[in-house]
């Protein structure tokens, strides 16, 4: 599994606006936002690599006026911690991911007063971001690339997936990406802070799974921020399976 992880996370770095390739590495590079968690390399699995990949690595980054940073799945390339560490890089955080197939997904109800969408005007889109934004603690404003990024993952086949009450309030939402090798990341799973503890996370979470699976995807993976987001995931199917890294420079 955590090869065709990494392999995945590969091939969808390299539908991003401007994705670079050095050496071993695929870096996603977004020419709209600056932010390290959107711009990203990552090593493709079981290639070598030396210290001198990764300063060819770093000075892409730099050309790019982008702070250095990867994901990746440990075990597709066990040496290069150690590489990163020696050229100045310091771990983030080591998160399990985890899975959910068809036979494992459990469908959630949708709370009473609430519906989900997936957004179909670039206003709905804005919305839904806009909520999202504010539930991950930034302000709630919807910028036309981010808008314009929502659109296009959707027009490649990626998810998205958002929460409303009954009067048009947008509460939440989250995104899945296209699928590649048959696995879809799940991600940008929020609920304003108005609308948490009803169940929302969880529906949400496993309407995107559906969604996914309805359109021909395998399997559908995501990693947890904490015990809480854990536990909501695992409530809908989600399973450990493998170690994921971040670290940056």
């Amino acid at each position: 599994m955590d090869l065709r992880i990494q392999r995945s996370v590969v091939s969808n770095l390299r539908t991003r606006p401007k994705p670079v390739e050095v050496g071993p590495f695929v870096a996603g590079l977004d020419p709209d936002t600056a932010s390290p968690f959107v711009n990203y390399a990552t090593p493709q699995p079981g290639a070598t690599i030396t210290a001198a990949d990764v300063a060819a690595l770093v000075e892409a980054f730099e050309q790019a006026d982008r702070k250095p940073r990867l994901e990746y799945v440990i075990s597709a390339a066990p040496q290069l911690e150690s590489l990163l560490l020696a050229a100045g890089f310091t771990v983030e955080a080591r998160h399990e991911y985890l899975i959910c197939t068809p036979e494992t997904l459990v469908l959630s109800r949708v709370p009473s007063d609430f519906v989900l969408e997936e957004p179909g005007t670039d206003g709905e889109r804005a919305g839904m971001i806009s909520a999202q934004m504010e539930a991950f603690g930034e302000a709630p404003e919807a910028t036309e690339p981010a808008v314009a990024g929502v659109r296009r993952a959707q027009e490649r086949g990626g998810i998205a997936l958002a929460a409303r009450t009954t009067e048009g309030v947008w509460a939440g939402g989250g995104q899945a990406s296209a699928p590649q090798d048959g696995l879809s990341e799940v991600g940008g799973i929020a609920v304003r802070e108005a609308f948490r503890r009803l169940g929302l996370g969880g529906t949400i979470t496993a309407g995107v799974a559906r969604l996914l699976f309805e359109r021909g995807a395998e399997i559908a993976w995501l990693e947890a921020g904490g015990e809480d987001s854990w536990r909501v995931y695992e409530r809908v199917g989600f399973r450990p399976a493998g170690k994921r890294l971040y670290i940056s420079l």
